[in-house]
């Protein structure tokens, strides 16, 4: 029987859904419901020492749907990380602890580019009893102006210096989350796993404007008549996530071994799920889909990728992890394929036209079985 059990970076998962950084993860109660419903692991909702800069507006989520089904495909949102206090924060890591002991609670943490604020997170959140972090170097709305998030993300220099602040204090495993809002997802890659975070997170969000009412006049999501750019998710981005898992991946089998990375963006099924891990992911994050579907939707992708293993004859996730890597290749070659198959394929036509004994003469193809025999 397949198992769909995991260890990535020393943490034990029963399954290799993880809640991703967002609503779903916003306080302790709900991160104990998603224990509770058979989540492999739930990542907080971004936390900072100071949340009193956090203010959120109402609305301020935007969707696109389907013209046909109405079925949501794209997700905008400009929520800003969490407006819980830092102490409520701890006292419930402490809480979750000690009431789901097996769970593994992932804290994602976000500073100013200060060296102190960042180790002070780190070590009070340990303290705390939180048993890996994800460094959120990639939200792509806020606060800019105080070099947070994709300030951060987009900034490889930036981005290594503050991953090495982080490890010299940390005793848990550290992903560093991306941003796609790049030329190129290895430059920020490389310079975290350089800095020595255990692994990466990728996608976050891609900057977006969601669409124009084009009755008022006004972008949405429209908050007193004005908004702002915010991170677009859901089904529309998981073509972008999937290029960029794979591009990662194959870096980090080059130049990285032993690194892991946590994929996400537009997951909501177990086949979703299995097309990351075939690129390479050892986790997979969910967000949106959570916020579409509710905390039991983990309970049928575990189903669905378990038959997508038993059908292929998978026991672990490791048997398939990566395995569509290696048919990716450059332009110019797939050239060369293609014209190499052909002429394999037109010369096999011909040879199964020639005629081998003269009994297999027809009267209906003789010319055409005539015109195989001949050169010239």
């Amino acid at each position: 029987m397949p198992t769909l059990a995991t260890t990535v970076d020393g943490l034990k998962l029963p399954n290799p859904f993880v809640i991703g950084s967002g609503p779903p993860g916003t306080n302790g109660k709900v991160i104990a419901r998603a224990f509770d419903d058979g989540w492999g692991a739930v990542i907080c909702k971004t936390v900072s020492l100071d949340a009193s800069k956090v203010i959120n507006v109402q609305p301020r989520y935007g969707r696109l749907r389907s013209r046909e089904s109405q079925e949501i495909y794209g997700w905008e949102n400009i929520e800003l990380i969490s407006d819980r206090g830092f102490e409520t924060w701890l006292d419930e890591f402490k809480a979750l602890k000690d009431s789901h002991p097996e769970g593994v609670l992932i804290a994602s943490i976000m500073e100013e580019y200060n060296k102190n604020a960042w180790q002070e997170i780190v070590g009070r959140c340990e303290e705390a009893g939180v048993d890996s972090f994800e460094l959120n170097m990639s939200c792509p709305h806020g606060m800019p102006e105080r070099r947070m998030g994709a300030a951060v993300g987009e900034d490889p220099t930036t981005l290594e210096e503050v991953c090495r602040w982080v490890m010299e204090v940390a005793t848990k495993p550290v992903w560093a989350k991306m941003t796609p809002n790049v030329t190129h997802i290895e430059d920020p890659t490389t310079a975290a796993l350089r800095a020595g975070c255990q692994g990466v997170s990728a996608i976050n969000t891609i900057r977006s404007v969601i669409g124009v009412d084009l009755e008022t006049l006004r972008p949405e999501p429209n908050v007193e008549g004005y908004t702002t750019p915010g991170g677009y998710s859901s089904i529309a981005v998981r073509p972008i996530a999937l290029r960029m898992c794979m591009e990662i991946a194959t870096l980090i089998q080059k130049e990285f071994p032993g690194r892991t990375l946590s994929g996400l963006g537009g997951v909501e099924t177990g086949e979703d799920a299995a097309q990351f891990i075939l690129l390479g992911s050892h986790t997979v994050q969910v967000c949106t889909g959570v916020m579409k579907m509710g905390y039991r939707c983990v309970q049928p992708m575990c189903e669905q990728l378990l038959s997508f293993m038993e059908k292929h004859g998978f026991e672990t996730l490791d048997d398939f992890r990566g395995k569509s890597l290696p048919y990716f290749t450059t332009h110019s070659d797939l050239v060369r394929r293609q014209t190499e198959a052909r002429a394999a394929k037109k010369a096999a036509a011909e040879a199964k036209q020639m005629i081998k004994g003269d009994e297999e003469w027809t009267g209906d193809d003789f010319v055409d079985q005539s015109d195989a025999l001949a050169r010239g």
